[in-house]
């Protein structure tokens, strides 16, 4: 299981720490701008057999580069301008906030390599890296950072919809528009050797990833044929004086699942095992479905 948002916050960084030592998580995204960004770079080094991608930040965040070099994109504290719509309407069609996107994304790279720790995926804050701009930025960086994997939402609509009918009109929206971008991002990342997994879960129930959902889904995937699975969510400690790091309660209830006993032997009852740590590498090599694979195939 993937935990986004390591670098967050102190309460990010100990729940996600706490989900690997005790729980089900194997990797985590990096925020190389966030606030906590240098103690989960310790917590990385300290903690090898958790797998860190970089969860790249150009919407809703911080920048890497100072303001005066991307005034196009950012306010005079270096803050994204514009939610998601706005500002992808804005790297679509203006050609300043294009160029000063691509110095910006890879200017977090940079940062990321600077910590000597394994890249071991690519992904976005709010998805944005599959915002077409976003990801033919990724894909002329793929080989020069090395970026051997990206999330690419794929799952399946009506399992969630029995499992939780609220705010369906969303969950069929969201499916329909990320199921586009995922088919204009799948034929970019093959021809540049950037693997995906079979199954990326965790868009359509967002802020709700639960013990019983895991449980649900777990289940599902038991009797389907996919191979290579990745779950992502975004547990928090939710310390006094932080920023909440989504809807209140939100954080503490998905780390509470990560912790569960019962998903754990869901997982092995499965058939499904654990990512190696080095799954990235191997995935670039010979079998790029396990690349980004929360769950790293059947067990035989």
């Amino acid at each position: 299981m993937t935990a986004d948002d390591f670098g967050f916050s102190h309460g990010v960084n100990q729940a996600i720490l706490r989900a690997h030592r005790e729980g089900i998580v194997t990797r985590t995204s990096l925020m190389v701008t966030g606030d906590a960004a240098a103690e989960a770079v310790a917590i990385a080094r300290a903690n090898p057999d958790l797998a860190v991608g970089l969860h790249l930040v150009v919407v809703s965040g911080r920048a890497a580069l100072p303001p005066r070099e991307i005034p196009a994109l950012v306010d005079d504290r270096g803050l994204f301008r514009g939610g998601p719509v706005g500002i992808g309407l804005r790297y679509q069609f203006s050609r300043a906030a294009r160029t000063q996107l691509s110095h910006e994304i890879r200017e977090q790279l940079v940062r990321f390599r600077e910590t000597g720790l394994p890249l071991a995926h690519v992904d976005g804050h709010l998805h944005m890296h599959l915002h077409p701009v976003v990801l033919s930025c990724l894909v002329e960086l793929a080989e020069e950072f090395g970026i051997p994997a990206l999330r690419l939402p794929r799952e399946e609509l009506r399992w969630n919809l029995a499992f939780d009918s609220r705010s369906a009109a969303r969950k069929v929206l969201w499916s329909g528009v990320f199921g586009r971008l995922r088919r204009h991002a799948e034929s970019r990342l093959s021809s540049a050797r950037i693997a995906v997994s079979d199954r990326v879960y965790g868009l359509l129930q967002t802020g709700r990833i639960t013990e019983d959902y895991l449980l649900d889904l777990l289940s599902r995937l038991a009797s389907s044929e996919t191979s290579a699975v990745e779950i992502y969510a975004h547990p928090d400690a939710a310390l006094p004086g932080e920023p909440l790091n989504g809807p209140p309660g939100a954080g503490p209830r998905e780390l509470e699942a990560m912790l569960s006993p019962r998903v754990r032997r869901a997982v092995a009852e499965a058939g499904f095992t654990f990512a190696a740590r080095d799954a990235a590498s191997a995935g670039r090599l010979g079998s790029p479905r396990a690349a980004v694979a929360a769950w790293q195939g059947r067990s035989s």
